[in-house]
């Protein structure tokens, strides 16, 4: 069993967020923001979050304007959702487009980025300290707003900056910055790779000649230059969070443009210096502020995906999702996102996306509507189960016609689709489909969560599948023909009774509908519009 780590609380209590993120320009308007809002509420989530721009906020240096973040709370309230703020100010992906006018006309005090050649890019330097200063007090004057104008808790956690990084050079070649890279690397930054032998950075390290000491290409030869940028980037921030907590103690955290993509290059195929596999465990070293790293998931293939969701669910870092693709196949994936590596919350991108012009679900985001209210419903056992081993992912892969769970003491079989079966009965509110229907021809995919609460109790969310279960004994016994081959209509073990119903916040079952009769005759099947189907099984 591993322990969870709950980054998000709400009144004291561990809270599970799931929801969208706005597009880029929602927090200009207050009717964009309305339809963000709404989407959220269409998705079954209970999060938005958006952007608050610096420009917006000081549009002249020391004269604050936080009117657009007043209606941001009064909108959540309204709503009845949380808000997850993004901080959009030194970085949004790996430039600067959300400065304030006159930082961007300044150059001189709020120097950029210079690239190899002597040009300079459309990036503000973290190792210039008029710029980390002017970034200070307008991130402390939101906070110290936040403090006093919401007192609800309607906001649970700051993102500070979005994607940071360089995009056009592995690290910066002004003077400034190349003082930098001829000192001596932090003994500090040298203690912790040390300590975690299995890291990537350290492995670098170890391969320029494991130095105790020396400058940033002394120690870490051709990938210096994007080490130290991670190193300054990375210690820019976490003062930042530091300064912030000091006046609002909530979550703070960052998230992360991949590198594991493309040609892997720093500056071009990604952000220089964001918190890549590469480099995150300079970032663990060096911002102890930060309370998590997380990173934004758009990857479509299984094995990517999984990749991603290993290399930031650690001990010292929970996995959490502030952004993931609004289609595809995010909507059977992530499920393996919160069954296999215990997420703490899960977001898509662009949530207004999900809703039409005339307010409903636009039928290309139907899937991943219906995947999150699966999720939703599931929240309390979420809470309750992840790190103990019990929560199985149902994920339907090109090709693949089932899956077989090894349970306590049972054996699962979930069948995808209307199984073998074609003509097996649900229910009135799902009449079965008698034509074939080829895994590879289905535009539908099984998928969702199943809960083992204890030895005979088990709880399902999701769609189009079902549960059969068999429990585990003696050889001589399975090969008895009266257990091994049961009558058609009957199932392979006994139940007690098998429910639909939904969780309360305690996390307590309250029994909507009882299935027990044909509708459970070939296993236990689910849907969306199901809740959380409840099977206790006859010891």
């Amino acid at each position: 069993m591993a322990e969870v780590q709950r980054v998000f609380t709400v009144d004291g209590k561990p809270f599970f967020s799931i929801g969208g993120q706005a597009r880029n320009s929602s927090g200009y308007s207050a009717a964009e923001a309305e339809t963000a809002f709404q989407a959220v509420k269409l998705l079954h989530g209970n999060t938005l979050e958006i952007p608050v721009y610096w420009e917006q906020v000081e549009p002249e240096e020391g004269r604050f304007d936080f009117s657009s973040v007043g209606e941001l709370l009064s909108s959540a309230r309204r709503h009845g959702v949380k808000l997850v703020l993004l901080w959009f100010a030194t970085w949004k992906n790996g430039d600067m487009d959300y400065a304030p006018a006159w930082v961007k006309t300044d150059s001189a005090r709020f120097k950029r980025v210079m690239a190899p050649t002597g040009v300079p890019l459309w990036v503000l330097s973290s190792h210039c300290e008029a710029t980390w200063e002017a970034d200070h007090r307008a991130f402390v004057a939101l906070c110290q707003y936040l403090k006093e104008h919401d007192a609800e808790g309607s906001v649970i956690a700051l993102q500070i900056e979005n994607e940071p990084g360089i995009l056009g050079s592995d690290r910066d070649y002004g003077p400034e910055a190349q003082a930098t890279f001829e000192r001596s690397v932090p003994r500090n930054l040298v203690a912790a790779l040390r300590a975690r032998e299995k890291s990537p950075v350290a492995a670098i390290w170890r391969e320029a000649g494991a130095r105790e000491e020396g400058s940033w290409p002394e120690l870490f030869g051709d990938a210096a230059g994007e080490i130290m940028t991670a190193w300054s980037i990375a210690t820019y921030i976490d003062r930042l969070a530091e300064a912030g907590k000091a006046i609002l103690d909530i979550p703070m955290y960052l998230n992360v443009w991949l590198g594991e993509i493309g040609w892997r290059i720093a500056g071009q195929d990604y952000p220089s210096g964001g918190a890549v596999g590469k480099v995150l465990d300079v970032y663990k070293a060096v911002a102890p502020h930060i309370d998590l790293i997380a990173p934004d998931i758009y990857i479509a293939d299984a094995k990517g995906y999984e990749a991603t969701c290993a290399r930031y669910a650690r001990d010292d870092n929970p996995l959490f999702v502030p952004e993931s693709a609004p289609w595809g196949s995010n909507a059977w994936l992530m499920f393996r996102a919160l069954a296999d590596y215990d997420a703490i919350g899960y977001h898509i991108f662009g949530v207004e996306s999900v809703i039409a012009e005339d307010g409903s679900v636009r039928p290309e985001a139907r899937m991943m509507v219906d995947s999150f209210r699966c999720v939703a419903a599931a929240i309390p056992l979420l809470l309750a189960y992840q790190g103990t081993g019990r929560i199985h992912a149902v994920v339907q892969e090109e090709g693949l016609g089932g899956m077989t769970l090894d349970l306590d003491g049972y054996i699962g079989l979930v069948e995808f689709g209307e199984g073998p079966m074609r003509w097996a009965a649900k229910d009135w509110r799902h009449p079965p489909s008698r034509a074939p229907r080829p895994v590879a021809e289905s535009p539908q995919r099984a998928r969702g969560l199943i809960v083992q609460a204890d030895r005979h109790t088990f709880y399902l969310v999701g769609a189009d599948y079902r549960l059969h279960l068999r429990p585990k004994v003696a050889p001589e016994v399975a090969r008895d023909a009266a257990y091994s081959n049961p009558p058609i209509m009957h199932s392979l073990s006994p139940y007690i009774s098998v429910d639909e119903g939904h969780l309360d916040a305690d996390g307590a079952f309250h029994i909507d509908r009882r299935r027990n009769g044909d509708e459970t005759n070939h296993g236990t099947w689910v849907e969306p519009d199901t809740g959380v189907v409840r099977i206790v099984m006859c010891p």
